[in-house]
């Protein structure tokens, strides 16, 4: 047989030769060929091809030996383990024909040639049914690095040849009903790239968390690529934007999170190794691999790979520390969230009823069930068991790892814009808040079912209750005049609703982002000197230590919020409400009680708009600018919108706008909206003057109740005066919607009712309201009753 038919260099292969050389390699030569004029670097190398694979097997008589074996293992006579182990030993000791070796050798010593002088190369396994959509073999044979020389060549493609029957490929062959004999393994051999002297890692062209597809997210680590992808190291990621890579004067990058980066993997010429694993240096440790500018030009690679291939990508790039340039050293098809139905959401009934034991707000539609865990501190988080249906009094920030793996929340107070109810919400974990007293009403490991979905309030039943979860077509949702957009505080929980029918972000907390990325007070950063708690001070510059100025660390972790929820909805519009702390909320911050003062009522003290142009704050609201202009004219999401919130007087509009104006956000420069909140009367009475100054309205209903029936929202003495739906309050609310048609200003609502109370949904729809923002578990119910509405006043109306 010809030598041509043994290897095949990249540059005579595509993506339809994956059954000569396995998927990994035919990408690799589909990159060359096609994506090498955009700019694209992949190194130089050749294949071995699946012919030569069944030649060595049959020089060496091993195809009856390995069948023997695998009959065994299916017969259940032998383990997986005893199965693969002696595959592989067969493999291991067979000899090479000459004629195969010699071609090997021959298109080594070629690539050598093209390179100047003996080079190492890379050497990976590539199945010839790996990277199909339907059958992800990634990972599952090996691949050996710094391999130089003829001798170690042909060690490191048996070894590959062997690696075909690792016990974990022979496990996913079984399970995917492949045949283990019909199944041949490609070698590619490519030149090294010098990345022991920099960094490399793994690249998607979506999130792979939720499947949107609106990002691509790099790893990163010093050295070689591997422990990246063994996940032997904790790298460092980057979030980039992809609809505005091809704006070359942005830098959409939504997001860096530094990694810990332990160790890295380095060229070593000692026996039997080609690698070696060091510790990293500390400088290391504290600094990025790659900068932005190379965060950039991987993403921009990533979308020409993604759209060449028609679906999304997992990658690998490695960076030459010798030349400083970037490559991409593997693609194939991402094989998770791309193939998720994009259009399902589940529902959930209680099947049985049982005894009630407590009752709350109900957070969310689900069911859950599981034993009781009751936690009374952070301090205790380690002793949660996962699964367990967490029980508290409240929760903050530092709670949220244990709530992403509790199988269900209660918590004894809160309401539903507490924490642990925004949280629960956006992670899609069942909650009751509010009960009162959960936490002496359950004992630990007490088997508890939690229901979410029978209106809004909140149960919890002894026992494990049967359930039922049911898949809801988004598809088949109806399209409604009205728009519904989302309220969403939490960056991290974006991106999880992007499949959500919604058009825009109507709240954006920014306070949330503050209290749960940034943590110290805007204003101990930008007077750290005169800081005289020290216990602050050592928080913040541990929290700082990555920043030479504090107030970038306060813009760029903002920054960072801001964009990651702008993105998960642009183009359509987000609407960034700028901070609405209390005082007492602002004390509560890491060097917060400095700045702060006791007031006797902070929900009509020293608030929202008053803080912006007071000296007390008028720095720490320039921190806020300063990321907002970052985000909307540096990152690119002009889709934001600034929001004023508590805006009391006209003349505090002024004041506040000229403050923002200083500070680089002049509305209608860059096409910059601002809203204001209408939740005071004052902003309904004088919504035409209001309206002169802003762009658009935004009814906040917790605060327009409180403040129309003298009621605090906090009381729990008063809670049952405390209703949106009183007529009082549903007046101001017609009023406003009428001036603002009238004057022709957009207006919207952002408050808690339109989720809690469809006929309140519906109110508005009849009033004529533009937009209606509503917490995302009540998205799909809301629209279903609206499109009634809006069918009945269309009927009305005879159109």
């Amino acid at each position: 047989m010809a030598e041509q038919a043994w290897t095949l260099w990249f540059t005579q292969l595509n993506r339809q030769d994956v059954a000569r050389v396995g998927g990994k390699n035919a990408s690799l030569g589909e990159m060359i060929g096609n994506l090498r004029g955009d700019g694209i670097r992949v190194p130089d190398g050749f294949a071995t091809t699946a012919a030569a694979y069944r030649q060595f097997l049959a020089a060496n008589q091993l195809g009856d030996p390995i069948r023997v074996h695998l009959e065994a293992y299916g017969k259940g006579q032998s383990t997986l383990a005893q199965t693969g182990a002696a595959i592989r030993r067969l493999i291991r000791h067979g000899q090479w024909p000459a004629e195969l070796a010699n071609a090997i050798c021959v298109a080594y010593r070629e690539l050598c040639a093209r390179c100047g002088n003996e080079i190492a190369v890379a050497v990976r396994s590539s199945a010839t049914a790996e990277d199909l959509p339907e059958a992800s073999f990634a990972g599952q044979q090996e691949t050996f690095l710094n391999v130089c020389g003829e001798t170690e060549l042909l060690d490191a493609c048996r070894r590959c040849y062997a690696s075909l029957f690792t016990d974990r490929a022979i496990s996913y062959r079984q399970n995917q009903n492949f045949d283990h004999l019909q199944v041949a393994l490609s070698i590619g051999v490519q030149k090294m790239v010098r990345s022991d002297l920099a960094g490399a890692g793994v690249m998607f062209s979506i999130d792979t968390e939720t499947g949107f597809p609106g990002v691509v997210t790099i790893d990163a680590a010093w050295g070689l690529g591997e422990n990246v992808v063994q996940g032997a190291v904790s790298p460092d990621n980057y979030t980039v934007f992809k609809p505005l890579l091809d704006q070359q004067h942005l830098t959409p990058i939504l997001h860096k999170t530094l990694g810990s980066k332990e160790q890295k993997m380095i060229y070593a010429r000692r026996a039997g190794h080609s690698t070696r694993n060091v510790p990293t240096a500390a400088h290391e440790r504290n600094r990025f691999v790659l900068d932005d500018a190379e965060i950039v030009q991987l993403a921009r690679w990533a979308t020409v790979i993604e759209r060449h291939y028609g679906t999304p990508m997992d990658m690998e790039w490695a960076k030459d520390g010798a030349s400083g340039e970037l490559f991409i050293v593997q693609a194939r098809p991402e094989t998770v969230q791309s193939r998720r139905e994009a259009g399902v959401l589940k529902t959930f009934t209680l099947a049985e009823q049982g005894e009630l034991l407590l009752t709350g707000l109900a957070i969310g539609e689900a069911i859950a069930a599981g034993p009781v865990q009751i936690i009374e501190s952070a301090s205790e988080i380690d002793r949660f068991r996962d699964g367990s249906i967490l029980v508290t009094g409240m929760t903050d920030p530092d709670w949220v790892p244990i709530m992403k793996r509790a199988a269900g929340i209660i918590t004894d107070h809160g309401g539903r814009t507490s924490h642990a109810a925004i949280v629960s919400r956006e992670l899609g974990v069942a909650a009751v808040v509010g009960t009162g007293h959960g936490t002496t009403a359950l004992e630990n490991g007490q088997e508890v079912t939690l229901s979410c979905a029978e209106g809004d309030e909140g149960k919890i039943y002894a026992g494990r209750l049967d359930f039922t979860e049911a898949e809801v077509n988004l598809a088949d949702l109806p399209q409604l005049r009205t728009r519904i957009m989302m309220n969403i505080a939490s960056p991290a929980a974006a991106f999880r609703w992007w499949r959500l029918p919604c058009k825009g972000i109507g709240l954006a907390r920014m306070e949330f982002i503050i209290n749960s990325m940034i943590k110290a007070h805007p204003m101990a950063l930008v007077d750290y000197d005169r800081l005289e708690d020290q216990k602050a001070r050592q928080q913040i510059r541990e929290l700082t230590r990555h920043y030479s100025d504090k107030c970038e660390y306060f813009i760029d972790q903002l920054a960072q919020g801001i964009a990651t929820i702008a993105a998960s909805q642009y183009p359509e519009p987000v609407i960034v409400r700028m901070s609405d702390f209390k005082t007492n909320e602002y004390a509560d911050l890491i060097g917060g009680r400095q700045f702060e003062f006791t007031e006797e009522n902070p929900m009509l003290g020293f608030r929202g708009a008053s803080r912006y142009y007071n000296e007390r704050y008028r720095r720490g609201f320039a921190l806020e600018c300063a990321a907002l202009k970052r985000v909307r004219e540096s990152i690119g999401l002009t889709n934001v919108i600034v929001m004023i919130p508590f805006c009391r007087t006209l003349d505090e509009a002024d004041k506040v706008l000229a403050v923002m104006a200083e500070n680089g956000l002049k509305r209608g420069e860059h096409g910059l909206e601002v809203y204001v909140m209408v939740e005071i009367p004052s902003n309904v009475i004088l919504a035409e003057q209001f309206a002169a100054r802003f762009d658009g309205f935004s009814i906040g209903s917790n605060d327009l109740t409180q403040l129309t029936l003298g009621v605090d929202r906090d009381s729990t003495i008063l809670k049952t005066l405390f209703d949106e739906r009183d007529p009082a309050v549903m007046g101001l609310i017609s009023q406003a919607i009428s001036s603002a048609r009238k004057i022709g200003t957009k207006i919207g609502i952002c408050g808690q009712a339109p989720s809690d109370y469809p006929d309140f949904a519906a109110f508005l729809v009849e009033e004529g309201i533009d937009s209606i923002s509503l917490n995302p578990d009540s998205v799909i119910g809301v629209i279903r009753r609206l499109h009634e509405v809006e069918t009945g006043l269309a009927r009305g109306s005879g159109s």
